[in-house]
């Protein structure tokens, strides 16, 4: 029997990458009794491209970052991990990103080298990568294929994504944590070479049309241009069902996107979950709002 179902915090597992799923995780504290982080290892730019090239690794910047929000609060290893060498042949690397790598080396696994940064450090939950291998981010636009998640972050409208190999697989832990988890939270964050770069992992997607956890999707509060020039809430979630992910729920900032022709069979959870200036998503408020899309059956309507 779950945590959940025996009355406590729930189990949480978070899929996305970068600065959106980091803000995820900080809310995901503040009410969850397990967290599982699974991120996209697809980047192929600045330091974490440079290692992955160097070393055959799969990205480690988003883990890194992951790791970060999941660190006691202040924490100067947390500050450590940010921190880039400013000069020399280090110039442009984060530190954290080195740490992963030499753990990867001294522990000859990706993934547990992953795990023992986050243990090492003190994190409160889990962090894993999407793919145990390196994996490298294609899309098909109006123009023609882009290759590598650089290219596509910068390309225009988007058909689909997908990854090279197209049989990567992600840990078993990955697997585990998402058919025990009590809520999925996917997002928020650039939709194509974030969610979706790890949402397309074919057993990723299994897991989540087999999983028996309410999987919400948390909104962008804006476009990210060029990537999702003119998207609204709604064809967020036309893309997302696009390429195989279904969610229960979405969960979106009144003053944020446009709804757009929200679809009848999806429900729809209206809260003020920005942070000053709209910039990105208040973990205090987007907590809140999560926490009782665990235990309310009933949403409530559009204020």
């Amino acid at each position: 029997m779950s945590q959940r179902a025996a009355g406590g915090a729930p189990k949480v597992v978070a899929i996305g990458g970068g600065h959106g799923l980091a803000q995820t995780l900080k809310a995901a504290r503040r009410y969850a009794s397990e967290i599982t982080a699974v991120v996209s290892v697809a980047d192929d730019g600045g330091s974490s491209g440079r290692l992955r090239e160097l070393l055959g690794i799969p990205a480690p910047g988003d883990l890194r970052r992951c790791i970060g929000a999941l660190l006691p609060e202040p924490s100067p290893l947390g500050d450590a991990l940010e921190h880039r060498f400013a000069s020399g042949e280090l110039a442009g690397h984060a530190f954290g990103n080195l740490l992963i790598a030499a753990l990867a080396s001294t522990t000859g696994d990706f993934v547990s080298g992953v795990e023992e940064a986050a243990r090492v450090l003190g994190a409160v939950g889990r962090v894993l990568p999407a793919t145990e291998g390196p994996v490298v981010l294609k899309a098909q636009t109006a123009s023609g294929e882009l290759i590598g998640q650089v290219r596509v972050s910068k390309g225009e409208e988007i058909a689909t994504v997908s990854l090279v190999p197209p049989g990567a697989v992600p840990p078993p832990a990955v697997l585990r944590a998402i058919a025990e988890a009590d809520q999925i939270v996917l997002g928020p964050g650039s939709l194509f070479t974030s969610v979706l770069a790890a949402c397309v992992v074919p057993g990723i997607r299994e897991g989540l049309r087999a999983a028996r956890a309410k999987c919400v999707y948390v909104a962008n509060l804006r476009e990210q241009l060029p990537e999702t020039a003119g998207f609204d809430v709604a064809r967020l979630l036309e893309s997302l069902r696009a390429h195989g992910v279904d969610v229960d729920v979405v969960l979106a900032d009144r003053a944020a996107l446009p709804l757009g022709e929200f679809p009848d069979d999806i429900a729809l959870a209206i809260a003020d979950v920005a942070g000053a200036g709209f910039r990105e998503h208040d973990p205090k408020l987007l907590g809140a709002e999560l926490a009782l899309l665990v235990k309310d059956d009933v949403l409530r309507s559009p204020r």
